[in-house]
């Protein structure tokens, strides 16, 4: 049974599993219809609410890839519904005797610090940055998967940590926040990175099921892109390097305010390294067919900015670079005026 079926990292995992050999039938389900494939039968349910029960006796394997929370808008209310979701599918799961269950998390749980090795392998502890409460509910869905293996020791318990994912000629929630966060006012720091494709995420996925995993796996490509490489890759960009507090400073009043997607407690995973190591799910044969690099060059549809020339785009990149800093500037002045005048009528000034 997958949940989540209908999402884009659920279709291609369902499709994968009706191919495989050793799965004999696979089961979609989401709260709202699919077809991923003919043979592949269907349920439309709300895993919130709906009884689950009935539909997942004579499961013997739950992938669970349903999400109601995105990195790039952390909201409590979606975090604790994953959480309360994640509670139902184990219960349910209990109660059909499961003998496996693989849970989608992320490599950001390990969190962006100084101290971080480079790669991260999964022997590592989980210390996800607390201002970043995408990250933290990652955690948190971790932990009662791993309280349910705990009572359930008959059971694999497979958890993946994928580093920020890219589908083709689109960067992805996680990916494009991360992107977003290095350019304009941007903090100290230039950490290699990495990027996986969601094929091969998918491919990940159907290797812990096929191998029975019972344990945690990094998900990411060979290696990692250097920042060097990464430079090249992205050509100039606007950026004005601030210190981290500075730059978590303006992303959270450009948040408060409305006027860029970028959550303050993404900026220390875009100035320290939290890159990971992927040697454990090789072992189980796994290989990536998208290298990090190619994993960012099929995000990317090339755009006007491409196709300038280099000594323009350098041009224009600091004229966007000085025009971001007068403007976070010219915010910070208004928000200022704004309270001390707030402060000034309430004082009958």
């Amino acid at each position: 049974m997958v949940t989540g079926a209908a999402g884009a990292i659920g279709s291609r995992v369902v499709r994968r599993l009706a191919d495989a050999d050793d799965v004999l039938e696979v089961l979609a389900v989401d709260r709202v219809g699919t077809t991923v494939a003919p043979d592949v039968e269907s349920k439309r349910v709300d895993l919130a609410a709906g009884p689950l029960g009935s539909i997942f006796a004579g499961a013997d394997v739950v992938v669970h890839l349903a999400s109601a929370s995105t990195p790039g808008h952390p909201e409590p209310a979606a975090e604790e519904l994953d959480l309360a979701i994640t509670r139902r599918v184990l219960d349910a799961a209990s109660e059909s005797g499961v003998r496996q269950v693989v849970v989608l998390s992320t490599a950001m749980v390990y969190g962006a610090w100084a101290a971080n090795p480079v790669p991260i392998t999964e022997d590592a502890p989980i210390r996800p940055n607390p201002d970043f409460s995408w990250a933290m509910a990652r955690a948190d869905v971790e932990r009662l998967a791993a309280e349910w293996g705990a009572r359930h020791p008959e059971a694999a318990v497979a958890i993946l940590r994928p580093t920020a994912i890219v589908t083709d000629d689109d960067l992805g929630g996680l990916a494009r926040v991360l992107h977003s966060a290095r350019v304009g006012v941007a903090a100290d720091g230039d950490p290699p990175v990495q990027y996986l494709h969601i094929d091969d995420l998918a491919s990940a996925v159907v290797v812990a099921v096929s191998a029975r995993l019972d344990g945690v796996v990094n998900v990411a490509p060979d290696g990692w892109i250097s920042p060097d490489a990464l430079h090249d890759l992205e050509g100039p960009t606007p950026r004005l390097r601030v210190p981290s507090w500075a730059a978590r400073a303006l992303a959270a009043f450009r948040w408060r305010a409305g006027f860029a997607p970028v959550p303050p407690g993404v900026v220390p995973y875009t100035s320290h390294s939290w890159v990971v190591s992927n040697d454990r799910l090789r072992a189980l044969g796994w290989r990536a067919e998208h290298s990090n690099e190619e994993a960012w060059v099929v995000s990317h549809e090339p755009g006007p900015l491409d196709r300038m020339p280099a000594r323009r785009r350098q041009e224009l990149a600091l004229v966007v670079a000085v025009v971001a800093v007068v403007g976070g500037l010219v915010g910070v002045v208004a928000l200022i005026r704004r309270l001390r005048g707030g402060s000034g009528r309430r004082l009958g000034l």
